[in-house]
């Protein structure tokens, strides 16, 4: 599931949106593009001074999301993620090495935050929660348990020769909900700086990463979003060649009850995690700022901020339910 729309940027001078003014631009100005892909906005921004080659260069990163999503979807049968949760306790599936390197960097992460990440929690049935209006009771905890076994990283199993993947127990599955948009964020990026881009943003769907800086030499200004209040934001961070990620409780939830269900749910239990209303975590990688946001959120206030102090380069800010907020010890916010 791609769940995660939480941060949104604001660009301090005007923007120029695509078939505006003139094919050329004698100065430097914004071109943004946003559009659905993944199952969420996707937003590309580019700093150029020709429109016709801006525009370019944002189809460019339209295509890779394209190719991306055929890639890791889960929910398209011809996928290789596909193809290898329907293998799930038969058989090993041999994989292309973008797809297996990406694996293997996700087990890193679990191993790292002991479960809190982890692809096998594709194989938790979404009709167990289905966060809409037709959920009115909680599901059975006794189904939910049983779920759960299925969940384990350790039985994911990687030949590094033969690029292989192998679920080791039939009715496990992967999914990358919790690190494909981090990670189409940081491809297009990549592709776009080989194309000449030199200063732009990709927000896949609130996991963003921003590189350079806006025409007039400042860095970026993103906003991060109040977790009460979703379309206002709560602080500032002036970024450039940094990626800033959200998980939080008020994007996707049901109230049963009148107790609101978030959508974050423990690995461990089959059930929402509570503490938290919204972990963001920035470093230099959306893909790895993508993984360790829900980590953290599942981890809860505590371990997760000890977890962060611990890597170096990255920061996290926490918001809890009593609206109390929680820093890693590099983090300097601008509340104004």
């Amino acid at each position: 599931m791609y769940f995660k729309i939480l941060i949104d940027f604001l660009i301090l001078m005007p923007l120029f949106f695509s078939g505006q003014g003139s094919s050329f631009l004698q100065e430097e100005q914004i071109f943004r593009k946003e559009l659905l892909l993944m199952g969420s906005r996707f937003e590309i921004v580019v700093v150029g001074n020709n429109a016709e080659i801006a525009n370019s260069k944002i189809q460019l990163g339209i295509q890779e999301i394209k190719r991306i999503e055929a890639l890791i979807s889960s929910w398209r049968k011809e996928s290789q993620t596909s193809l290898i949760n329907e293998n799930a306790g038969i058989r090993p599936v041999k994989v292309d090495s973008e797809l297996f390197d990406l694996i293997k960097r996700a087990q890193k992460v679990s191993q790292l935050t002991q479960g809190a990440f982890d692809l096998t929690f594709g194989s938790l049935d979404e009709k167990l929660w289905h966060f809409d209006m037709d959920m009115t009771s909680l599901p059975d905890s006794a189904i939910a348990h049983e779920m759960v076994k299925l969940i384990d990283y350790k039985n994911l199993v990687l030949d590094e020769n033969e690029k292989s993947v192998f679920l080791k127990y039939k009715g496990m599955k992967i999914g990358f909900g919790a690190i494909g948009k981090g990670y189409a964020a940081e491809k297009v990026k990549a592709l776009l700086l080989k194309n000449g881009v030199k200063s732009g943003i990709v927000n896949a769907g609130g996991d963003l990463t921003a590189w350079g800086n806006q025409p007039n030499g400042k860095p970026w200004t993103i906003g991060i979003a109040n977790p009460n209040f979703k379309n206002q934001a709560f602080s500032w961070l002036n970024i450039s060649n940094k990626a800033v990620v959200t998980s939080g409780n008020y994007e996707k939830f049901v109230v049963i009850d009148g107790k609101r269900y978030t959508h974050l749910i423990n690995p461990k239990t089959g059930f929402p995690v509570s503490g938290l209303k919204s972990v963001t975590i920035i470093t230099t990688n959306a893909e790895l700022a993508d993984a360790l946001a829900t980590a953290v959120f599942i981890m809860g206030k505590s371990s997760g901020l000890a977890l962060i102090n611990q890597l170096n380069g990255i920061d996290c800010i926490i918001i809890d339910d009593n609206d109390e907020l929680h820093y890693s010890k590099g983090i300097v916010l601008n509340r104004n």
